[in-house]
């Protein structure tokens, strides 16, 4: 009787998180957010507490480095960033969020008095169109290449290729790519410098896989050759660094 008691308990466990589970990634849970953000990346912000990732859009990271139409370098990372801050202009957005991403943020769209901030951002050339949502702006995408605005006006490596890129990454734009796009964008010195002078930040990735952000002043940050492993980045604050998977080094 102990043993059947045991084995009833344990499936009645079972059902109680298989339901909680549910009730977690259920739409029954989206909620509502309002207020001015503060904008982290160009698909990043931070409503009071709460940080959020546009969903089914993907922008360039803040270290991600594009050609312009004359093929020079430039930051398109941090543009993006600062053209969406520049079209927030301190208004009040209102999100809809329907679950969380890998790093604990959630997931939703935005309207800045009822216009789609994620629409606006792929439809300005400031972000791609990605994820399950990708038909929701892929109109948008073709409005943008045909316009060449923002990361159309040259050429670049979509955000999602950037983080993983190697010698083999396609690098992609509205006319034509440069001969040299491949050496001016994939080199292995393109991240010995910051891309701007407020992102000092170093991130690197540790043996076992956790990301892990070095502050200038910290006695690790001197040692960190930006150019010898893999998924190292340059992040331009903590709070971004935070809402992206990053932990602070403990010296």
């Amino acid at each position: 009787m102990d043993q059947e008691r045991e084995v009833i308990v344990e499936m009645k466990h079972r059902v109680m998180m298989v339901a909680l589970f549910a009730v977690i990634t259920s739409p029954v849970c989206a909620a509502k957010l309002s207020g001015p953000p503060r904008i982290l990346d160009g698909n990043t912000i931070q409503i009071e507490q709460t940080k959020l990732r546009l969903s089914g859009i993907e922008a360039p990271e803040t270290d991600q480095i594009c050609l312009d139409a004359h093929g020079r370098k430039w930051t398109c990372g941090v543009a993006a960033r600062d053209e969406l801050i520049k079209h927030s202009n301190g208004r009040t957005w209102d999100c809809h969020t329907t679950g969380v991403d890998e790093y604990g943020r959630s997931r939703g769209s935005c309207f800045i008095e009822g216009e789609d901030v994620n629409a606006w951002m792929v439809r300005s050339g400031w972000a791609l169109s990605s994820g399950p949502s990708t038909q929701t702006y892929v109109v948008y995408e073709v409005v943008a290449s045909k316009a060449y605005a923002g990361l159309w006006s040259g050429a670049f490596i979509a955000p999602w290729d950037w983080r993983r890129r190697n010698k083999g990454t396609i690098i992609i734009g509205a006319s034509s790519v440069p001969i040299d796009a491949q050496e001016l964008l994939l080199g292995s010195a393109l991240l010995s410098d910051p891309p701007s002078s407020e992102c000092l930040i170093k991130g690197t990735v540790d043996r076992n896989g956790e990301r892990i952000f070095h502050l200038p002043g910290q006695l690790s940050y001197e040692q960190i050759d930006m150019t010898k492993k893999p998924g190292e980045r340059w992040l331009c604050s903590e709070a971004e660094a935070e809402a992206t998977g990053w932990r602070k080094a403990a010296r």
